[in-house]
């Protein structure tokens, strides 16, 4: 059984999000390469679709968030970690890339640390996340499937979906397989107290994470 979070009754409104179709590589290259040093939109090509998404304050706050979770977790459990936060994953062969909230290399952290990734040879992020508050046009989920990116975790502002790579397409698991020891109740409930102090949030889910292990 899938755990939800508990359901707002307020429509929430974390980005605003246009989609352009029939473009090319190069089409794709030459927005991307103009939008970057102006905007903080979040650019993902599959195929010929261009998805532009500009994060609003709900869609931060979660992305950051969940990025600050994940960091605690890592450092309590005594892991190493490569952030990618929105670096852009393009991977012409696939005709497919995108700018995702964030990207982390952690099983493979030896592989890329200390230098700049390079697609076209090193592994792609282990663990990748998504905020989608609004409804998405294109199917992410086949396209980090298609880069192999092990990990996916999509929050759509009120539940978290984790998908695990198995035999190159995803599987819904209730459980992440890099951090077991937590439940998706756990990220909904920093998520909560953090809206209300993040400090405090961090503080006492630090301890939480110490006295479990």
């Amino acid at each position: 059984m899938v755990t939800s979070a508990p359901k707002s009754t307020t429509p929430l409104t974390g980005e605003k999000r246009v989609t352009f179709h029939n473009l090319d590589w190069q089409a794709y290259q030459q927005i991307r390469q103009a939008l970057e040093e102006r905007s903080v939109a979040r650019l993902t090509y599959d195929r010929g679709s261009l998805e532009i998404v500009m994060p609003l304050e709900v869609h931060e706050f979660s992305a950051r968030m969940i990025e600050l979770f994940i960091r605690i977790l890592v450092v309590e459990l005594g892991l190493r970690m490569k952030t990618m936060g929105s670096t852009t994953l393009d991977r012409e062969d696939l005709d497919r890339g995108a700018q995702p909230d964030n990207g982390y290399y952690i099983q493979n952290y030896a592989a890329v640390a200390g230098r700049t990734v390079d697609l076209s040879q090193d592994p792609p992020p282990d663990l990748v996340v998504e905020v989608d508050i609004s409804h998405s046009d294109l199917d992410k989920n086949a396209l980090y499937a298609a880069m192999g990116v092990a990990e996916f975790w999509r929050f759509d502002g009120s539940e978290l979906r984790i998908y695990g790579l198995e035999e190159g397409q995803y599987e819904e698991q209730e459980v992440s397989p890099t951090f077991p020891l937590i439940e998706k109740t756990d990220l909904y409930r920093f998520l909560a107290m953090a809206k209300q102090d993040e400090v405090e949030a961090e503080v006492e889910f630090r301890a939480w994470v110490r006295d479990r292990q």
